[in-house]
């Protein structure tokens, strides 16, 4: 399982004072605001950054990296993303999962027609956000890419001790 998880992207700065705009991934902001420190992933390189300060600023995040006390500096970490550990990462709720965790999983088919398949039909690739939905991108053993709606209505079981998910029917992937 994924123990680092991307929570934030660094903004544009904010203000005179170092403050830069971060856009939480998960739509939540309480959690990112207990942070102390988050590393830093920039251009394929990692740092750990203290905060010296944070606030919530509507559905975005205002936060000030220690050493970086103007807009000069702030806007050195514009794109940059905010990693923490799964301890810090935005708590969920029942039936929810971590993106992270999805990807590289099993498929399996639950319906009678595939009660000769033992084996995994693909594993989970990406899971992409889609206008309705979030949709898990299978690759299947036989090399295609099917998209799948991430609903209660195709997906019958998420394991992740076993690492699979159970889809109710095999007509999804046609």
């Amino acid at each position: 399982m994924t123990e680092q998880f991307v929570v934030g992207i660094a903004g544009a700065p904010y203000g005179l004072n170092g403050f830069i705009k971060v856009k939480p991934l998960s739509g939540e902001v309480d959690h990112m605001l207990k942070l102390r420190s988050v590393l830093l992933r920039q251009d394929g390189k990692e740092r750990l950054l203290d905060i010296a300060e944070s606030a919530a600023a509507g559905d975005t995040l205002l936060m000030r990296f220690a050493g970086y006390d103007n807009p000069e500096t702030a806007k050195a970490l514009r794109g940059a993303e905010l990693l923490v550990g799964r301890e810090s990462a935005a708590p969920l709720r029942p039936g929810e999962y971590y993106v992270e965790d999805l990807k590289g999983l099993a498929v399996h088919a639950a319906d009678e027609s595939a009660a000769a398949h033992t084996e995994a039909l693909g594993h989970i690739t990406a899971i992409i956000e889609g206008g309705g939905g979030d949709l898990m991108e299978i690759r299947l053993t036989n090399g295609q890419l099917k998209l799948v709606p991430f609903i209660k209505e195709f997906i019958a079981g998420v394991d992740l001790e076993k690492g699979n998910v159970t889809l109710k029917n095999l007509w999804v992937l046609e």
